[in-house]
């Protein structure tokens, strides 16, 4: 009896071995998914023809969402460029990077508040997307605008294997070759830097079809200087009628080049076979500069406390999950990305980051609701689109923006009031108070750092440097 026990245990040790054997071999020969973050940047609300445009033609853009989905109310965490693009790829807010204006901002010395000593770079120590994806196996590519610091903190210190086009910058200096971006390997005379951003992605993608890989193409369009190919400017000129808001025909050609960008990559992704298995996000890292295009229903564009600054495009695939053609109106900001593609990888995050975005899986599936009760912005800068020092809480249809200058508030009901005309402040003073405690609380929680008050103010002087300084914007 003895000897049998013996040689049924030593056969069940051998059966478990060779199941726990079989277990990793079977898990990795699973291909891993790739994802492709596609942020375009001052991309408006309404900058497409799936969004809402008459005037703008993307059908890739269109193509692409009819694979996805598309998110209604999408937002990125900034009014401006450079902390939206520090949110997205470490999951933190603004706020809590202390990365809280574009880089490196606008002065006005003579303003009624002094703005904090912000960080003006991306912490080389600073966990994000690309270290943690790098790290667990995936080629990593940034590729366009980078605008998170100086060389020293380029993509490629930051966990990217490349850095094609990325600099200090926040436009590029022409979207006609030759570039001069002391980065991006200069093409032949005449190639539009948006298609060779496009190309860049393509031949990435074909280096690296065997392994994993994460792209970040951050086009430096739709940002000034606004340019577009010959041909397709006048297509639109011919196009442009006064009835429509959108009628800048060379700003048209803009958005079309970031259009064929992404048909070029969707064609790479199917003639490999790797579109079943890529993620694509595509997003704008803020609001539409106004008057270049038009934001409407939003109330203003870039640069702005209101939803025409901060309220963006949004479509992402998630091959064989989300619904083709499907369609979210549950409000995500550019938080959520960071923990949404490691989730999608399968990927736990490092011990000791803080995440502040929430997965957006259960809205991807469509199996549940996100469990934050709001999303938050905080922006104690003066900025020359017409910001000035604020914070702002969204939670349910209601958005609250307080004014540090002052300390007045505004309330919206969203879902009522798109375009924010009417302050419910005084009229729901109860809401009111009791988002703006939220508000306080979130920034004390997040460590936010506040203006105050200057004493170099001078009202004068503030309103001529201020209209000096408007010319900034087109470096934001």
């Amino acid at each position: 009896m003895h000897a049998m026990n013996i040689l049924k245990n030593q056969f069940l040790w051998l059966l478990g071995s060779l199941l726990i054997g079989l277990g990793p071999a079977n898990a990795s020969s699973a291909p891993r998914l790739n994802f492709i973050h596609i942020l375009v940047d001052d991309w408006g609300w309404t900058d497409g023809s799936g969004f809402g445009s008459r005037f703008y033609e993307t059908p890739n853009i269109d193509r692409l969402a009819a694979r996805g989905m598309k998110f209604t109310q999408a937002y990125a965490a900034c009014t401006v460029c450079s902390p939206t693009r520090a949110c997205t790829l470490t999951g933190q807010y603004p706020a809590r990077l202390h990365i809280t204006d574009w880089i490196s901002g606008h002065v006005r010395p003579n303003a009624k508040l002094k703005v904090p000593d912000w960080t003006m770079h991306l912490p080389l120590e600073q966990m994000n997307i690309a270290r943690r994806l790098k790290a667990e196996g995936y080629a990593t590519a940034a590729i366009g605008k980078w605008h998170l610091g100086t060389e020293e903190f380029y993509p490629d210190k930051q966990g990217f294997d490349i850095n094609m086009g990325g600099t200090d910058r926040g436009q590029p200096p022409r979207y006609v070759a030759p570039y001069r971006i002391p980065t991006l390997p200069e093409g032949p005379p005449g190639e539009f830097l948006t298609d060779r951003e496009a190309a860049e992605a393509r031949q990435f993608i074909e280096q690296n079809k065997a392994q994993p890989f994460f792209i970040y193409l951050a086009h430096y369009a739709v940002h000034q200087p606004i340019a577009g190919k010959p041909p397709v400017i006048a297509k639109y000129r011919q196009k442009a009628s006064t009835a429509l808001p959108h009628q800048n025909p060379t700003y048209a050609a803009l958005v079309e080049s970031v259009d064929d960008s992404v048909g070029a990559i969707l064609n790479k992704l199917e003639e490999l076979q790797l579109a079943d298995r890529t993620v694509i996000v595509l997003t704008s890292d803020n609001g539409g500069l106004l008057p270049v295009t038009s934001n409407l229903p939003l109330r203003a564009g870039k640069g702005s406390a209101y939803e025409g600054g901060v309220r963006v495009p949004c479509v992402i695939v998630w091959p064989g999950t989300t619904q083709p053609g499907s369609v979210c109106e549950t409000p995500i900001i550019s938080a959520d990305f960071y923990p949404t593609l490691l989730a999608l990888a399968g990927i736990a995050d490092t011990a000791g980051h803080v995440v502040d975005g929430e997965s957006l899986v259960p809205l991807l599936k469509q199996t549940g609701q996100l469990k934050r009760e709001a999303i938050y912005w905080h922006y104690p800068h003066y900025h020359p689109g017409g910001a000035t020092p604020y914070g702002a809480i969204r939670s349910g249809d209601f958005k609250l923006i307080e004014f540090f200058e002052d300390q007045h508030v505004e309330l919206y009901n969203l879902r009522e009031d798109l375009g924010e005309k009417q302050d419910l402040s005084q009229r729901m003073a109860g809401k009111a108070a009791e988002l703006r405690q939220k508000l306080k609380d979130w920034r004390i929680q997040v460590g936010a750092q506040m203006p105050a008050p200057n004493p170099n103010y001078q009202p004068a002087k503030d309103r001529k440097s201020q209209a000096m300084g408007r010319s900034a914007i087109d470096h934001s």
